[in-house]
């Protein structure tokens, strides 16, 4: 099945070409567009998508607040937010990642890296614009550490172990051989982690453990 797509961004051109972009993909499908982030709301619960491509800065509901918005409203039915921006890190990107984005990349990225960057999110990875991972981790390792909580003490011995490769930047393959275990196995055992951290994808327990201190 296809991938199901929803741009929200102000500029009608850009939009434009981003839809002749994707839609030019077997595997990707655009379903819906919207002009700012009130509206991304509306067309994403008719539509139901897979994909958010969503803009930092639009008027009436900036990207920011769209996303907030979204994963507080669906939850774990939230489709995956990719943030669009202008800049290589600012204050704006590191903020939809804490809201729940999946990841963000550069407006000026060129189309098959935009492609590639959706069909990973929608499969659950993280993307980040290149060069500005390091400035976002580090970011949030500046930020004074929470203690953990009983959602940290119901991890195994082995889940937390995991848990710090994935946050370290690992693979499941690359972790799967780091701890001799079978690719499958990890995957498993990292859902089981995100489920009982509360937490979407691998993004949000890179955030979970720089702000935890674990890593």
């Amino acid at each position: 099945m296809s991938v199901r797509i929803v741009l929200v961004d102000d500029e009608p051109m850009f939009r434009a070409g981003i839809s002749m972009v994707v839609g030019s993909q077997p595997d990707l499908d655009v379903v819906g567009e919207a002009s700012n982030g009130a509206e991304a709301l509306e067309r994403v619960e008719e539509s139901r998508p897979d994909v958010v491509l969503m803009d930092i800065q639009m008027p009436v509901t900036d990207g920011v607040a769209a996303t907030r918005a979204l994963v507080g409203r669906l939850g774990e039915e939230c489709p995956r937010i990719l943030v669009l921006t202008t800049f290589d890190l600012d204050e704006a990107a590191a903020a939809a990642i804490e809201a729940g984005a999946s990841g963000f990349l550069l407006k000026s990225s060129e189309p098959d890296f935009l492609l590639a960057a959706i069909r990973a999110v929608a499969s659950g990875s993280q993307v980040v614009a290149a060069g500005a991972t390091r400035q976002l981790w580090e970011r949030f390792r500046a930020r004074p550490t929470r203690q953990t909580g009983p959602e940290y003490d119901a991890l195994t011995g082995r889940e937390r172990e995991i848990l710090r490769r994935a946050a370290e930047g690992l693979s499941n393959a690359e972790i799967a051989e780091v701890e001799v275990l079978a690719t499958g196995t990890v995957k498993t055992h990292v859902s089981r982690i995100l489920t009982k951290l509360g937490l979407r994808d691998r993004v949000q327990l890179v955030v979970y453990a720089y702000e935890h201190g674990l890593i």
